[in-house]
């Protein structure tokens, strides 16, 4: 990673990504989350305050290191335990069915390899266990999605590595999860429409690879 990428993404992301008119969609990204959780891109912690009493642990998944040290003081009054639980979405460093529920929060716009990530998620989920999301992504308006299309170049640049035309719900099914909640649109917040195309939802493990909108024979 570069000095921008190391020094400078990880506060812009403190600062931009705690607004208040976020925390009711992390409130319900997280609900329903217990026991064990691993946490990708935990970033600054800024969902801590959002898990539920069933959680028992937070295992948080963060390559850099500013982000952890920005995170210390949420840690720290955090009821739940939390430890660093790896550095790399994509090669996570935890034992097949070891987890009750993984949560990602605006973190699959800027892994370089989403479909690998969530492969490593759903080889560390516990059958049946879930795995929540909030992310942004590629928009259902033609007109939107062209011009995400055309600037994303310049905002993975800037945004370290994010993306804007990703279609996070695709990828969660094609990982070979069931989709059992998804909330799909414009996030109230204020943000340039390409930016805040939004995906929220839950998806379970299953254990064969399935697709709940191909229809039956």
């Amino acid at each position: 990673m570069g000095w921008w990428t190391e020094r400078v993404v990880p506060r812009m992301n403190d600062a931009s990504l705690r607004h208040s008119d976020l925390v009711p969609y992390r409130v319900r990204a997280c609900s329903g989350l217990h026991g064990l959780v691993a946490e990708l891109g935990f970033g600054s912690g800024l969902n801590i305050e959002h898990y539920p009493k069933d959680v028992t642990r937070i295992l948080a998944v963060e390559p850099s290191d500013l982000a952890w040290d920005l995170s210390a003081p949420r840690r720290a009054s955090s009821r739940i335990p939390v430890e660093r639980g790896g550095l790399d979405g994509q090669r996570l460093d935890l034992d097949d069915d070891s987890i009750d529920a993984v949560l990602s929060t605006f973190t699959l716009c800027t892994i370089p390899d989403p479909s690998r990530a969530l492969a490593e998620v759903h080889r560390v989920l516990r059958p049946g266990g879930t795995f929540h999301f909030l992310e942004h992504g590629l928009s259902h308006e033609p007109s939107v999605a062209r011009w995400q299309g055309i600037l994303e170049p310049l905002n993975a640049r800037l945004a370290g590595n994010c993306h804007l035309t990703r279609q996070i719900d695709r990828l969660v099914i094609d990982a070979g999860f069931r989709m059992d909640e998804l909330d799909a649109g414009y996030l109230d917040i204020n943000a340039p429409k390409l930016q805040r195309h939004g995906f929220l939802g839950a998806a379970t493990k299953t254990a064969l690879h399935t697709d709940p909108h191909r229809m039956s024979d």
